[in-house]
């Protein structure tokens, strides 16, 4: 009975000693100076370094948001690239401060991992991409196909579980990241690629000749991704929410990088709270009265890293879907700033 007493005493001991760890986030990271991202190896779109080494997506933009709201600064942050495999070991062993990499946000990875979803920046399906070539129309055509599929992740899972359940066989082909995926597919080690599909778009359109290669239209299952953080940090996890709904109030709101200095001036309430000018919305955080103006300003809202990202100004050209506005009937609601 002691020996028990003593196990139960130290395993609270552990837990307790892992909740202050976990909790030192935000004065680790003001002390630190910058926030630390673990973002995706390279996707065009969403996370990749250019010539310069200067890194661009709208993943990124995620992770700048957190800065200009911790720092009044954008730029004070650093880009851990991760791979699929890397990511949740380099967000639980502190590594990285936020995964603001492509991560589908699902019941086990919130109850097991000891890490937790802080909101979704986009909606996502999988689906599979395969060169015209082949002459496919639907994945229902794709029995006894080799499909490279990247290795840990619940792509594997979505892939086993669609090809069951409509009776059909496949030949996986295991990949570690989505640009090696696609040097194999390319090669013709494999017949098809299959990921979420703004990654597939993503691969498709850094290709040199994109017009070779179509997305099949089914969707295998629902990727809603977004940023993640520790367990047992609240208030690290409230920073990176209410920079996502920030940015996405912003847009509602109609306040762009180009007019929000004019919305200082605006009569609405609501104008008012997100930028700083009424209310006493960033006591809580502890932080800056103009945290959500840094972030507007500096990176803009929403709506325009979309845009100039993923969307119709990108390579991409992805349609907003169900990452636009909920008044525009998307999936994009923003959390009260109130």
């Amino acid at each position: 009975m002691k020996r028990l007493k003593f196990a139960a005493l130290s395993t609270t001991l552990l837990l307790a000693a892992g909740t202050v760890q976990a909790g030192s986030t935000f004065d680790a990271v003001k002390e630190r100076g910058y926030v630390q991202c673990g973002v995706n190896s390279g996707l065009p779109g969403f996370a990749l370094a250019d010539s310069k080494g200067v890194w661009k997506g709208i993943d990124i933009d995620m992770c700048r948001s957190i800065a200009a709201m911790m720092f009044g600064d954008a730029e004070k942050f650093k880009a851990t690239p991760l791979t699929s495999q890397q990511r949740f070991t380099a967000l639980q062993s502190g590594e990285v401060d936020v995964l603001t990499r492509n991560s589908t946000a699902t019941m086990i990875r919130d109850t097991t991992l000891g890490l937790m979803s802080t909101g979704i920046n986009y909606y996502d399906s999988q689906g599979v991409l395969v060169k015209k070539s082949l002459g496919v129309k639907s994945a229902a055509e794709l029995d006894g196909a080799a499909v490279c599929v990247l290795q840990g992740t619940t792509t594997e899972l979505n892939l086993a579980d669609w090809f069951r359940a409509h009776k059909l066989e496949f030949k996986p082909v295991v990949i570690e990241t989505s640009e090696g995926g696609f040097r194999t597919f390319e090669a013709g080690r494999c017949d098809v690629v299959t990921s979420d599909k703004s990654q597939l778009a993503s691969l498709r359109a850094s290709s040199a000749t994109p017009d070779d290669y179509i997305i099949l239209p089914e969707n295998f299952s629902k990727e809603p991704l977004g940023p993640m953080v520790r367990q047992g940090d609240d208030e690290w996890f409230m920073v990176a929410r209410w920079a996502l709904n920030a940015w996405i109030e912003a847009e509602e709101y109609g306040i762009t990088s180009e007019n929000v200095d004019e919305m200082l001036k605006s009569n609405n309430p609501n104008v008012q709270r997100i930028l700083g000018v009424s209310g006493d919305m960033a006591k809580g955080l502890g932080l800056d009265a103009k945290w959500a103006y840094n972030i507007v300003k500096q990176i803009g809202n929403y709506g325009q890293s979309f845009e100039r990202n993923i969307g119709q100004g990108s390579p991409l050209k992805l349609e907003r879907g169900l990452n636009a506005l909920w008044t525009d009937g998307g999936l994009m609601y923003g959390w009260p700033l109130r």
